[in-house]
């Protein structure tokens, strides 16, 4: 009875496993929620190149029942038949049931007998086979499983690949793969300083987040730790106002809080992070994202055409400084997600630096019509200013670098040798072919997988490592179906919501520039570059906290030009029908500037205003400015009236908002101006006589004193 009992609880486990056995694996690589875990852990050789190689399969089985169990039994389980198609390899690596897994070869050395297990306990295992035992003869990937048994019914059971190459003529075609690999974050600062009073100019950050992202297993160390030991044909895209944020950091800076901002000391682990970087990709081809990694797509959509532009000339200013290095390339571009349709194309064409190449997703230029085989990863694409080279990046082998669910770095690099040897094999194609791999943007990579992976593609026999920049297209090309961007894309670009408040605070900051003598750039171009950035696609809320805390650094800046004694409460006096009015503009920007004054009555039946500036009125650092402006009343008015006075740039643009000045009139008429001119006359006659009167009686007094002093 007990025996009935245990084999029924088999059974039903080998019927529920196929139902469980499609979620995501552990670290390990195990089979998750069965009652065995079936782990490989080794493959060695990786490649055999050689009928006779012998090949050593090890690993472990662990009870996971919570109960201990016997009459186990482990196998190697294998197929002479190899893969036709990635298609295939694809579908069986998701199969995981027990069901449909290879013929094993009757040999003692592909099973072992476990020894019974308590619960929790895990037993290693070990194999060894040679080729010609596992049926296999040609160059190709071949199914390879180790499963567990009960009673000889399989439990659980763990998939991979094995890849035999033996020298084998003619040889499969040597495809050329580029790698590349970002090193791409979220903005951390709004302003690139702190304006508050007492801060000393030191950066103000709005997280502390890169003190945690550069040490220890921080992201973005573990980016540098692969970028140590990468190979120089690896690509690295860097994002010019990563490296920035982090040069600020070595030095005195501050972070947000609630109540302000508190001052953080130089950090050290910035500088180390930099100088690692500069070191380890000093003979690397590097790319400069445009500065903060804007929203290309969405700043096409919604007007924003100048800012991509400013972007990429930023960006490469900032590289080149930060990374001591002239040959950073900015004429190549990987934008948001991979996605980009004809408008945002078009816009990156037409930039200073003219992008010529893009790099993007599978799914945004689809081969048309579809083909069964891997395509060519290089074509071109027609944009208004010629022809741009579009790189597009494989699927599957960029997800091989960042799995979506944890993994082993054995299994993952048997895959990626698979997939790259079937791609070699597929049927009709002898010409070598161009493969991109290109992980998400912001990505969170393993740097032991991800340097494996890369070791691994550096050895193998049909590939290729080389840059991104050395991929054209070539006789292996197919036809493409152009740019497809779907609503869903749309969808997930920076909406014009969102990006209304940063146009606004981008055409303040311009004027800021504007207005100054010298017309340069504005030194909020950073800060608005940082509110464009894509990385606030999936955090709107942040992106929008700072696009507030930019828009009050450059409403304070623009104040800093202001009309002076420009209040209601404070009337200027237009004395008689007409005469002029002095209006002055104080300068507190900390530059030059020169500006026009353009002033308009509000009510031209009582006022006009005859006032029409020739030239600039320039003002110097601290001083003010002042225009006299002709104003004439109508005749037998008098009162208040208001005048608006808009201060504008050289070329006519509106800086600020306009002022309301009052001006007050006495309306004197022609004839009250005689009368008083003849009053003023009378009274200039009365103080003339009194003068002469009293000089005369000075005179008479002298000359008296003079007698006395005569007869003494």
């Amino acid at each position: 009875m007990i025996r009935k009992t245990t084999l029924l609880a088999v059974l039903s486990a080998a019927l529920l496993a196929p139902m469980v056995a499609a979620a995501p694996s552990t670290a390990a690589a195990i089979v998750s929620r069965l009652p065995f875990a079936v782990t490989i852990t080794s493959i060695s050789p990786d490649v055999p190149k050689n009928m006779t190689d012998v090949i050593k399969f090890t690993g472990t089985v662990r009870n996971d029942t919570g109960a201990p169990q016997s009459a186990l039994r482990v196998r190697l389980r294998y197929s002479a038949q190899k893969f036709t198609n990635r298609v295939s390899m694809t579908a069986y690596q998701a199969d995981q049931t027990t069901a449909t897994l290879a013929s094993m070869a009757a040999s003692s050395s592909s099973a072992m007998d476990i020894p019974p297990l308590a619960p929790g306990q895990q037993e290693r295992w070990e194999f060894t086979a040679t080729p010609i035992q596992m049926g296999m003869r040609t160059f190709g990937v071949y199914p390879i499983a180790v499963d567990v048994s009960q009673n000889l019914v399989p439990l659980a059971a763990q998939r991979t690949f094995l890849t035999y190459a033996p020298p084998t003529m003619p040889k499969p075609p040597r495809n050329k793969l580029a790698i590349a690999l970002p090193v791409i974050d979220q903005p951390h600062r709004a302003t690139d300083v702190d304006p508050a009073a007492g801060a000393n100019g030191e950066a103000l950050f709005v997280d502390d987040k890169l003190s945690q992202s550069i040490t220890g297993k921080g992201r973005l160390a573990d980016v540098a730790t692969i970028a140590q030991s990468a190979p120089t044909s690896v690509t690295w895209f860097v994002d010019p106002a990563l490296l920035d944020d982090l040069d600020m950091m070595t030095r005195n800076y501050r972070v947000r809080t609630k109540d302000g901002a508190e001052r953080k000391p130089a950090n050290a682990e910035a500088g180390q992070w930099l100088t690692s970087m500069r070191t380890s990709l000093a003979a690397s081809p590097v790319v400069a994202v445009p500065y903060a990694d804007p929203d290309v797509a969405s700043l096409a959509h919604q007007g924003l055409d100048d800012l991509p532009n400013r972007a990429i000339q930023l960006g490469g200013q900032k590289a080149k400084a930060l990374l001591n290095r002239d040959d950073v390339k900015t004429t190549v571009n990987w934008p948001a997600a991979g996605l980009l349709d004809p408008d945002a194309l078009d816009l990156l064409s037409v930039s200073d630096d003219k992008v010529n190449t893009v790099l993007l997703n599978s799914t945004n230029l689809p081969p048309q019509p579809p083909v069964t085989f891997t395509p060519d990863a290089a074509t071109t694409l027609d944009s208004v200013n010629g022809q741009v080279t579009a790189l597009v990046a494989d699927a599957e082998l960029s997800r091989l670098f960042e799995p979506t669910a944890p993994t082993s770095v054995l299994l993952s690099t048997q895959r990626f040798i698979a997939e790259t040897a079937m791609i070699s094999a597929e049927a009709g194609q002898t010409q070598p072919r161009s493969l991109v791999v290109a992980p998400s943007r912001r990505w969170d990579p393993n740097p032991t997988l991800v340097t494996s992976l890369i070791k691994a593609a550096n050895r193998l026999p049909w590939l290729e490592l080389t840059s991104l920049e050395s991929i054209k297209r070539g006789k292996a090309s197919v036809p493409r179906a152009g740019l497809t961007y779907t609503d869903e894309a749309r969808k997930e670009e920076l909406s014009g919501k969102y990006l209304g408040p940063v146009k606004e605070v981008a055409s303040k900051a311009q004027l800021t520039a504007l207005i100054t003598t010298t017309r340069t750039q504005s030194s909020f171009d950073a800060a608005v570059l940082r509110l464009t950035s894509s990385a606030w696609r999936n955090s709107t809320r942040m992106g929008r906290s700072v696009t507030n805390r930019v828009n009050t650094a450059v409403t304070e800046r623009m104040d800093k030009v202001e009309i002076v004694e420009a209040r209601p409460d404070r009337p200027k006096t237009l004395a008689g029908s007409n005469g002029v009015v002095p209006i002055s503009v104080r300068n507190s920007l900390g530059a030059p500037i020169a500006l026009y004054i353009d002033v308009k009555s509000n009510n031209e039946k009582l006022l006009q205003v005859n006032f029409k500036q020739e030239e600039p009125l320039s003002i110097g650092v601290g001083q003010s400015g002042t225009v006299q402006v002709p104003m004439t009343a109508t005749s037998g008015t008098s009162g208040d009236t208001t005048v608006t006075v808009q201060l504008k740039t050289a070329d006519g643009q509106a800086y600020g908002e306009p002022q309301r000045l009052t001006i007050r009139t006495t309306g004197y008429t022609g004839v009250a101006s005689v009368i008083v001119g003849a009053a003023l006359t009378v009274m200039l006659a009365a103080v003339v006589t009194r003068v002469v009167r009293r000089r005369s009686e000075r005179k008479s007094a002298r000359a008296s004193r003079n007698r006395e002093s005569e007869t003494v």
